[in-house]
């Protein structure tokens, strides 16, 4: 009876993590993708959440300024508050993020 115990518990700990919600997308959590649709700032952490391979959120590329256009790799280069990101058109993936 205590391994069959032991089992069960063991078990819930182990699929814990497999049903645990995972919001690394990418995207804005919803309350500061309202702020930026209704026109506000990004919160000043915001940089922390751009690397390479990461999506750019839509909200975050439609704020961006184009500096160099799209090209033959399907790279375009935008600044977004003063970061310049490299990132692929089709899918909005970083491919470099320039200082």
């Amino acid at each position: 009876m205590k391994t069959y115990l032991l089992f069960i518990i063991a078990a819930a700990l182990i699929s814990g993590p497999i049903y645990a919600k995972n919001n690394r997308n990418g995207a804005l959590p919803p309350g500061l993708q309202k702020k930026v649709q209704r026109g506000g700032s990004l919160p000043p952490g915001w940089q922390e959440n751009l690397h390479k391979g990461a999506r750019i959120d839509r909200s975050v590329y439609d704020r961006g300024i184009i500096i160099k256009p799209l090209d033959a790799a399907g790279l375009i280069t935008i600044r977004v508050e003063g970061k310049i990101i490299r990132l692929l058109k089709a899918t909005h993936e970083i491919v470099d993020i320039l200082h």
